[in-house]
């Protein structure tokens, strides 16, 4: 299994970084952990074929984890896309989607497309199995107008997540040592890491603050391209 960085960044650009956009690759199965609004730039950026994408894994809704979806269902359209295309996402993730759509491209989510284009609203604390991945939603706190998850993804006998056991626990820092609400800062998970069972500690969604102090960090710190194998 191999988990691609293709956007590390935070909603603003810090660094010059892309939205979140975490490609998750075991055998011919494709899925996008968030897709954020550059994704489809990040994608191509690193010659992937936006049309092998198989499913979308939206953590929560806000625009830099989850704007990039009308791109990505347009280029397949305009590309002959056939391949289903599954989102799957909090409660009300196919109501936001498509209005989304209308809001950046009058009259886009109801064209008649090659492909179907299938939403899937994930239930907190309730496991569910998409082709080879399982993956189980745990609530959070986020304001973001839907309910906001942290996952836990079993794929290719690995596990990835933000908590609990995990072979790789990628988890947002946005700040170094500032405390602010409904964001992670670095100096909480150093003090948490006994507690974190994860072998593999990844920190992504940067803001400036925390690029600045980058370079020192005794931890993985994720960046655009960025590839583990596991």
């Amino acid at each position: 299994m191999r988990v691609r960085f293709l956007g590390s960044g935070d909603a603003f650009g810090s660094g010059g970084r892309l939205q979140t956009c975490i490609l998750l690759e075991s055998g011919d199965f494709r899925c996008l952990v968030d897709c954020g609004a550059s994704s489809l730039i990040a994608l191509k950026r690193a010659a992937i074929d936006p049309n092998d994408i198989d499913t979308l894994l939206i953590t929560h809704l806000h625009g830099d984890h989850f704007g990039g979806i009308p791109f990505l269902v347009l280029d397949g359209q305009f590309a002959r896309r056939s391949r289903r295309l599954l989102v799957a996402g909090p409660p009300g993730v196919a109501e936001r989607v498509t209005q989304l759509m209308e809001v950046f491209f009058p009259g886009s989510s109801k064209t008649q497309r090659k492909f179907e284009t299938e939403f899937l609203e994930i239930v907190g604390g309730t496991p569910v199995t998409i082709g080879p991945l399982r993956v189980t939603p745990y609530e959070v706190v986020h304001g973001s107008g839907a309910l906001p998850y942290a996952l836990r993804i079993e794929l290719g006998g690995f596990t990835i997540g933000y908590s609990g056991d995990t072979d790789v626990f990628i988890s947002e820092a946005y700040f170094y040592d500032k405390p602010v609400r409904f964001h992670l800062n670095y100096e909480t998970l150093v003090h948490r890491r006994s507690q974190l069972r994860c072998k593999r500690l990844i920190v992504t969604h940067m803001g400036r603050d925390m690029l600045a102090h980058v370079a020192r960090l005794p931890v993985e710190a994720a960046y655009d391209g960025m590839e583990v194998s596991l």
